[in-house]
């Protein structure tokens, strides 16, 4: 308990800018704070015997990320073993954890508030302790008040970055100028017919053809012709990619010069010397990403494991490895130089310009959606 009082001294005195970052991370790493290696919760984790936690994440850089700056310095400070899955899309692997015995799956890396709010509903979730999780005070209240708004008594999860699918193009082909121009209906212009792609995904495929029909996403009114816009970019299209380790190399190799993108692939893209712009149009799909805890899991390994995840130099270093921004605070915590120059980097805290989807709206759309895109994606 000595330990957590001291963790939240240091806390104080950091967000009060009494210690600068440096020290503050140089304290915590000294003590063991940050990873929650002494305070009280990493003994229940050993009074469970609990040797391992699963993870599942988007596998690429994402978890190459995930393991460099976060599993293994957890396993090497708590001996509890980090085994990461993947998968590629968030409908399938409800489907796995659905059907799964109990504990079988732990934490999962999920996208958007509309995928938390299904875990709710199937009543997978768990009731966190968040005085567990020390580092949550750190966290954005914007990203937090999105899942509170769902389950407004406790939380299966915590924020943890954020990002936006907007317009990737290939310079030497498409100008700066005309991809501002034309916008979402550079998905549908039969100008790049053959050089366009797009993610199979039945939510953004929706999205999008609701932006080229000039509807608002959470608020179609007029679906037959976002259909028909969706029937448009598919017949265009050279074809629609299923993970990000795809898109990165449609782009890359030249097979396509514009599809929408996930803005962290996009900067690894840029990162790696390739000419390839990135524009969030208005009304570009925004979300935000958790860690979510199973129903049947360990909790207390998990909480422990989260508040590591948390920690600001586990999270930055995460960050800067994946392309996305952190939940942390920008307000609270100093995010160094790369962060702020991330695609979506807002410095406010706020996130008042990005759009998020309506979790309701989606969610109770998806039954007829989904099915009426899988009959379309095959050309009906």
């Amino acid at each position: 308990m000595d330990n957590g009082k001291r963790y939240q001294r240091l806390l104080e005195r950091y967000q009060s800018g009494d210690l600068d970052r440096r020290n503050f991370l140089g304290l915590l790493g000294a003590a063991g704070l940050a990873y929650g290696v002494q305070t009280p919760f990493a003994k229940f984790a050993r009074a469970q015997d609990v040797q391992q936690v699963r993870f599942d994440g988007w596998g690429g850089v994402v978890s190459e990320a995930f393991r460099e700056h976060a599993f293994e310095p957890y396993t090497e400070q708590t001996g509890i073993e980090v085994v990461d899955g993947t998968f590629s899309g968030g409908d399938e692997y409800l489907a796995q954890v659905r059907s799964s015995q109990p504990g079988a799956y732990n934490v999962a890396h999920l996208s958007g508030v509309f995928d938390y709010a299904r875990y709710v509903n199937f009543d997978l979730t768990v009731e966190l302790n968040l005085d567990n999780i020390p580092n949550m005070s750190l966290v954005m209240d914007t990203l937090t008040d999105a899942y509170r708004r769902v389950t407004p008594d406790y939380l299966s999860a915590v924020p943890y970055d954020y990002g936006t699918t907007g317009l990737a193009y290939n310079r030497k082909y498409i100008s700066d100028e005309e991809m501002k121009e034309k916008g979402a209906s550079i998905l549908i212009d039969e100008a790049y017919k053959d050089k366009i792609g797009g993610w199979s995904d039945w939510r953004t495929r929706i999205w999008y053809g609701a932006l080229q029909t000039g509807q608002d996403p959470n608020n179609i009114e007029d679906m037959e012709a976002v259909w028909d816009a969706i029937r448009s970019h598919r017949d265009l299209a050279l074809k629609y990619w299923a993970s990000g380790a795809e898109l990165m190399s449609l782009l890359a190799e030249e097979e396509i010069h514009v599809t929408e993108g996930w803005s962290g692939r996009i900067a690894a893209l840029q990162q790696e010397g390739h000419d390839i712009g990135y524009y969030d149009a208005p009304g570009s799909f925004a979300w935000q990403e958790c860690l979510f805890v199973i129903k049947g899991s360990p909790v207390e390994a998990c909480e422990e494991l989260l508040n590591f995840m948390l920690a600001p130099e586990t999270s930055i270093a995460v960050a800067e490895g994946q392309n996305y921004p952190p939940a942390l605070d920008p307000t609270k915590v100093d995010l160094g130089d790369e962060i702020p120059e991330l695609p979506a980097f807002d410095p406010t805290g706020k996130l008042d310009a990005l759009t998020f989807a309506d979790p309701n709206y989606w969610n109770g759309n998806e039954a007829e959606w989904s099915e009426t895109f899988s009959r379309v994606q095959r050309g009906y």
